[in-house]
Parts: structure tokens; sequence; C-alpha cells
């Protein structure tokens, strides 16, 4: 594990910290990516922190609405299509929590934090998949959120997670596959499953449009975020890139987005206008609100719990070392 070397201390105020911020944000002006060695000040390294965090959390608590649709699967192509999207959720996250630890935070304070209910996670895995089509919206239209998202964070100023960013895009491309080809077969299927999907698309709009987060006259993160080029796009403008590409695709598939929403879309610019959601209700899910909070929290606590003996013997072989090599006689 790769930890940052600089100094907690170093703040505005102390000697030489004006010129090493000036040079700093030149770097990041100019597109150079920042290392954990580098020094870096401490508002980016927070908010890098806090970002990353979520993002890890986002990926091990997204892996569970799905999980639990293993056994329910509809066929074997389906069930072992969905085991592998879960284990590579699961990856993505210990990716992410890799790149959080290069800035000093560790994957073990993490982790508490998340199972203790003190740190978030994505406002979307706080509901409940309800039925198989909830499988396959979450992994089309959520995970096509997620790759507008992180390919535009892909290319942000700090360099372990925009590198942990590019791997964790090209799997989350396959899964979008797999979940429009899911959403292609019910949409094609009997009048039972193009209603079952069509009923999954209404209960998942309002968490899907709150996805990209507050709007940009709301969000309080997304101006010192844009300053440092760790996002490059703000809520808004990702809100906006997915909806022009999606909508379209759902219309082609014969699914409508409910009419509380009043989507329409502008002829001069191509941009959606619609009822704007309450911002209210998304900060009380992301606080742990939401209607399956509790279920995801208290199954990521359990599972915790019962790996403690897999740690602990990770912890003992890598006090022991290696065995020896068997003896050739």
């Amino acid at each position: 594990m790769v930890r940052s070397t600089v100094a907690s201390n170093d703040k505005p105020g102390d000697p030489g910290y004006d010129e090493r911020l000036a040079s700093f944000e030149a770097r990041v002006a100019r597109g150079d990516k920042v290392e954990p060695g580098d020094w870096m000040p401490n508002d980016y390294r927070q908010q890098l922190i806090r970002l990353i965090h979520v993002h890890a959390n986002s990926e091990i608590c997204g892996a569970l609405p799905e999980g639990g649709w293993i056994p329910h699967a509809p066929s074997l192509k389906r069930k072992l299509a969905l085991v592998a999207k879960v284990q590579d959720e699961v990856g993505h996250a210990q990716l992410l929590y890799r790149a959080a630890e290069t800035l000093g935070k560790s994957r073990e304070e993490m982790v508490a934090e998340l199972i203790s209910g003190k740190a978030k996670y994505s406002n979307v895995f706080h509901y409940h998949a309800e039925t198989w089509a909830d499988v396959a919206t979450i992994a089309w239209l959520i995970d096509a959120g997620a790759i507008v998202n992180q390919r535009m964070m892909a290319e942000g100023s700090y360099g372990p997670y925009s590198r942990a960013l590019k791997r964790i895009c090209y799997e989350e491309a396959f899964h979008l596959l797999h979940g429009y080809d899911m959403c292609v077969t019910l949409a094609g299927g009997t009048k039972m499953q193009r209603d079952m999907l069509q009923d999954a698309i209404n209960r998942w709009w309002k968490p899907i449009m709150m996805f990209h987060g507050p709007s940009d006259k709301q969000s309080k993160h997304t101006g010192p975020l844009m300053k440092w080029r760790i996002k490059l796009k703000t809520n808004d403008e990702q809100r906006q890139e997915f909806l022009r590409q999606y909508i379209p695709k759902m219309h082609e598939l014969g699914l409508t987005i409910p009419d509380e929403w009043e989507m329409r879309q502008d002829t001069d610019t191509g941009d959606w206008l619609y009822k704007e959601p309450d911002w209210n209700e998304f900060l009380n899910v992301v606080r742990g609100n939401g209607p399956a909070s509790a279920l995801r929290l208290s199954t990521r606590r359990m599972a915790h719990e019962e790996g403690v003996w897999v740690r602990r013997a990770l912890e003992a072989a890598a006090k022991d070392g290696p065995a020896p090599a068997p003896s050739v006689n």
C-alpha cells in the first residue's frame, strides 16, 4: 500500500505554502496527474478521500440488490452472468479502497465507517430490487449513469483514482451490455414481461434522476471538485449526457417515463427539461433513511463479522511469511 508522505500540518500560513499551492494548481490546470507522494493541499486530499470512499462503498453496496437475485435468475446463462457482474462490483470496491488508502485513510477505517452507518454510498442502492426487471434496469440504466460519471472522472487529476476508473469502466461496459440484453428480452417478451419492465422503470426513474447528485445550484462539492479537476463535468452536465444517450434507447424499446417528471426535449439545444427532483429526499436517503438502507448495512455488517476468520488467517500468513519449499529428496 502506498501512502502519501506529505505532512498533515502543512497548511495555509506555513512557510512556502503559497508557492507550493501555486505550483500545484499550475500542474493540475495543465492536466498533469497528481501522485501519492506529491505535495497536495489538504482540501484536495479531503475531497478525494470523501469522493473515493463514497464510490468504493457504492460499488460494494451496489452488489447487494443484484446479488440477492442470483438464486432466482431465470436461466443458467443469466445466473452465470449475474454472478460475474456481482463479483466485478466487489472487485471494483477493492480497487477504490486501495486508491483511497494512497491518500492516508486505511481500508479498515473506511469499512468501519460504512458498516456503522457513518459513511455514505450512492442513493440508488438504498432501494429494493423487487423483481427480475429491477435487476435488468439496474444493470442497464444505473450502470449507464455510472459509466457517464466514471469515464469523465477517469480523466481527472489524481493518478491512482484515474487508473482504477479506467479499469472499472472497461468492465462496466460489459455490465451495460448485459443489462441492455436483459431489457431487450423483457421488452420483446410477453405482456407480463413488458409490464414488469415498465413497472421497474416507473419505480427506478426517481433514483436514476437523482443519481448524479444535486443540481449545480445546490451542490456544495461541485465547485471544489471542478477547481481541482477531480471532476471535469458538473452534476447537471452528467445528467444531461445520460438523458440524451438513453431516453431515445428507452423509447426504441417502447418504454415510457412517468408523466410526473414532465420530460420534454428542447429542440434548440437537445437538452432534456424536467421537473426538478426533491433534493431533500435525496439527502435523506443517502444519510441512511432509504427504503433498503437498514437491510444494506445489516447485510454488510454480517458479511464483515462472518469474514473475521478469513482476515485473521491472511494476517497470520503474512506475518509468518511464505511456507518453505518442499524437499526434492
